[in-house]
């Protein structure tokens, strides 16, 4: 991802980057779960990148998103249809494995819409926002981000078991 601008170095951009990263392994760890057809396991997974995006939407849509959404409004309106989008597919795996045999392949299609939406988000919003967003500004999104949380931590695989971990493989 980006690094070329320093909009990381701002507490809550860097924030919202970790998070992507920590969904663009859970991408990987569902694209990984369905070539072995286990839908089980990316369902699983699914639920895991709806906790991150919870918060991650919330601190968007709640703080980001509202400061920028003047300078680019149709911009802004996309991404926030972007996230209805990807949280519908997600959420039919909340309760557990989809009924709906087609999920697994409409699963695939919004994991890649995701990763343009990140995408879109690290290259175009994140860096735009160092010319948008003044103190006040980010101590708006800074309340965002104390009223949503994180659903992420330092070590992400310590908090549940990954079978498609290098890592993991390579201890089995």
């Amino acid at each position: 991802m980006c690094e070329y601008c320093g909009c990381q170095q701002i507490a809550s951009i860097g924030e919202l980057t970790r998070e992507h990263d920590a969904v663009v392994a859970e991408v990987a760890e569902v694209r990984a779960f369905l070539r072995d057809h286990d839908v089980e396991g990316a369902a699983k997974t699914s639920r895991r990148i709806a906790e991150i995006l919870g918060p991650h939407t919330e601190v968007e849509e709640g703080g980001l998103f509202p400061l920028m959404s003047e300078e680019f409004p149709d911009h802004i309106e996309a991404l926030e249809r972007e996230h209805r989008v990807i949280e519908a597919v997600l959420a039919e795996a909340a309760e557990g494995i989809p009924a709906d045999p087609t999920w697994p392949t409409r699963l695939l299609a919004v994991l890649d819409t995701l990763r343009d939406h990140i995408l879109k988000e690290q290259d175009g919003v994140f860096p735009a926002s160092l010319s948008v967003i003044d103190t006040q500004g980010w101590e708006q999104v800074e309340a965002a981000r104390a009223r949503a949380g994180t659903a992420i931590h330092d070590h992400p695989h310590d908090q549940h078991d990954h079978p498609h971990d290098p890592e993991h493989e390579e201890h089995a």
